[in-house]
């Protein structure tokens, strides 16, 4: 059992060091173009423009009304879904550029950025749906292989 968890939660190296260098790259740029332009967009953090009007966690108001209109479970909590989906690229996006809990942010970025192609940015043709496919990508990539050698989950995984 012990060595399964070890397995979950080491992160994939690749033979170079400089792989994993270039894929720490893109995973940092990635996610902090994720968390300051889009998650700060949304959702109120510390980077977030002031003429946002937003305080800490909170969800800007137009947010909820678009989410409720995608129709279904969303529109039964759509204050608690566009908390999460602001969540998701604020907070997830800073974790995936530190490499901190990967596999976790990426999937929570991932489920976000499906509901994002899916329901808001379908039919606007495929420039419409490209910043949401091409962070689902790196968070699909970043799902299996973790952090890499270049991130905070393998320090953490070296000291256990």
């Amino acid at each position: 059992m012990k060595t399964v968890l070890k397995q979950l939660i080491t992160p994939v190296t690749q033979k170079h060091w400089f792989a994993d260098l270039l894929f720490a790259l893109t995973r940092f740029i990635c996610g902090m173009l994720l968390t300051i332009d889009f998650g700060s967009a949304k959702f109120g953090m510390p980077w977030t423009p002031s003429d946002k009007n937003l305080g800490l966690f909170e969800i800007v108001d137009w947010f909820p009304t678009d989410v409720a209109s995608y129709g279904g479970v969303f529109a039964m909590a759509p204050v608690f879904f566009a908390w999460m989906g602001g969540f998701s690229e604020a907070v997830g996006g800073l974790l995936l550029a530190l490499g901190l809990k990967t596999r976790i942010a990426s999937f929570l970025i991932m489920c976000t950025m499906l509901v994002a192609i899916f329901f808001q940015k379908w039919g606007q043709g495929t420039w419409g749906m490209l910043p949401a496919m091409g962070f689902l990508w790196i968070s699909i990539y970043n799902l299996y292989l973790g952090s890499g050698r270049f991130g905070l989950d393998y320090l953490i995984s070296k000291k256990l």
